[in-house]
């Protein structure tokens, strides 16, 4: 039975559909609108998760929400040790790191900035901050690209999956002119055969000119 996707537009929810692209495995495709004006997912979400979450995967009986989850998930079962560095390596425990940083650090500020955009003169006083963890986040993801293609060394992982979206929240956000390692690793990501299929069966993605 394929395993079935609950995608959101233009949301997170692109990385599973890559993923599954990637692997090579048989899946379907539940897509949900956003609203127009609120740009929140619909009502009928939560008829699937009691929170409305995108994504949200259906494999078998099992029900399982929270990208960095479903990806673990996802590896485990029908990975057979594809996109993950050998246990024990160096390259795995940079996989790891990245793994959860996209969620964890990374999209965590990039959301708050989101917010912050929508209180106008309210969030003056906290601005600055935010800006300045979002510089520090970018230059370390920057660094962390220096003299090898992909974040857990030079073979493509899951983990470049997870970062893609951060990368290109940044990039919506202001450009990545200061960034090239991540600018090669953007371009890089966005002409996978396995992304574009995923376009192609998701529907059209903002961050593929890159919206949360």
């Amino acid at each position: 039975m394929p395993i079935e996707v609950h995608h959101l537009a233009n949301s997170r929810s692109h990385r599973i559909l890559w993923l599954l692209e990637e692997l090579g495995l048989p899946y379907t495709v539940v897509r949900y609108e956003r609203d127009p004006q609120t740009q929140l997912a619909p009502p009928e979400l939560k008829k699937i998760h009691p929170l409305g979450k995108s994504p949200v995967i259906r494999d078998g009986d099992l029900l399982l929400a929270e990208s960095g989850a479903i990806v673990e998930y996802m590896l485990q079962h029908h990975g057979y040790g594809r996109l993950v560095p050998p246990v024990g390596t160096d390259d795995h425990v940079r996989y790891l790191h990245w793994l959860h940083f996209a969620e964890g650090s990374a999209m965590l500020i990039l959301v708050l900035k989101l917010y912050l955009g929508r209180l106008g003169d309210a969030a003056a006083p906290l601005a600055p901050r935010v800006d300045g963890q979002i510089a520090d986040h970018l230059a370390y993801m920057e660094t962390s690209l220096a003299g090898h293609d992909w974040f857990a060394g030079d073979d493509f992982t899951a983990a470049d999956i997870m970062m893609s979206f951060p990368v290109e929240a940044a990039f919506r956000r202001g450009g990545l002119e200061h960034f090239p390692n991540l600018a090669r690793f953007l371009k890089a990501v966005q002409t996978r055969p396995a992304y574009r299929r995923a376009l192609d069966k998701g529907g059209p993605y903002i961050y593929d000119r890159q919206n949360d």
